[in-house]
């Protein structure tokens, strides 16, 4: 897919999660991305319209972005979250999911935990047969930062600290990202669960059990919804 279609797939696919899921009335989780951008410039124009939307951003990026757009802003715990949608950077066939590649991993899976619903919205190349050639963001405390390298790299993963223009990434909630190369993921739950019990370890970025629709740009312009495996 040409860049030109690649954009205008996930501007197709950012709509149409808000024109079929985003009901007026309701207080939505809108995510972070170049996918997720266009779900949150379909909400702005809803509002625009004289829609009563709310949003719980999932970073600051995203925070910004609505702002700009006037869509009225909650905290996580402030009022139901109806209906949350997102990008990923890897939809499996059972949709379990790799994301956090823009880095905020942590926020995006609070959101989708505390949504009633949880959309997921990708271009065609990002379903996969198995998980893991994106290499996996963990995000953790600086302070053992380096003792995780070891740790995570102790379980076959090739391991790197993210940087952002020549010095450490930092989160929105002030941590370290730790991206983790383990190849094919054929048991996601297992690993998620093996990662959060090393000490330091805040979150990763496998959501697993939490998709409730894939919302999906093929190359040729449509839109359509795949069946879970």
């Amino acid at each position: 897919m040409s860049v030109d279609l690649e954009v205008e797939a996930k501007r197709a696919v950012g709509r149409r999660a808000v024109d079929e899921y985003v009901r007026d009335g309701t207080c939505i989780g809108l995510g972070t991305g170049s996918t997720a951008l266009y779900a949150i410039e379909r909400v702005g124009e809803r509002i625009a319209e004289g829609w009563n939307l709310r949003a719980v951003p999932t970073g600051a990026e995203t925070e910004r972005l609505c702002r700009e757009r006037g869509i009225p802003l909650r905290a996580l715990d402030d009022e139901p979250i109806d209906v949350a949608i997102d990008g990923a950077d890897e939809v499996a066939p059972d949709w379990a999911l790799i994301k956090g590649g823009g880095g905020a991993l942590f926020r995006e899976k609070a959101v989708a935990l505390a949504a009633r619903s949880f959309v997921v919205i990708a271009t065609e190349r990002k379903l996969v047969a198995t998980l893991g050639a994106f290499p996996l963001p963990v995000e953790v405390v600086p302070f053992s930062a380096r003792y995780l390298v070891r740790e995570i790299e102790a379980l076959g993963a090739g391991v790197s600290l993210r940087e952002r223009n020549g010095a450490p990434f930092v989160s929105d909630n002030g941590n370290a990202i730790l991206d983790c190369k383990f190849g094919s993921i054929h048991d996601p739950g297992s690993l998620d669960t093996l990662l959060r019990a090393l000490h330091g370890v805040v979150t990763t970025g496998l959501f697993v059990g939490l998709t409730s629709r894939v919302l999906v740009a093929k190359s040729d312009g449509t839109i359509h919804e795949p069946s879970k495996a």
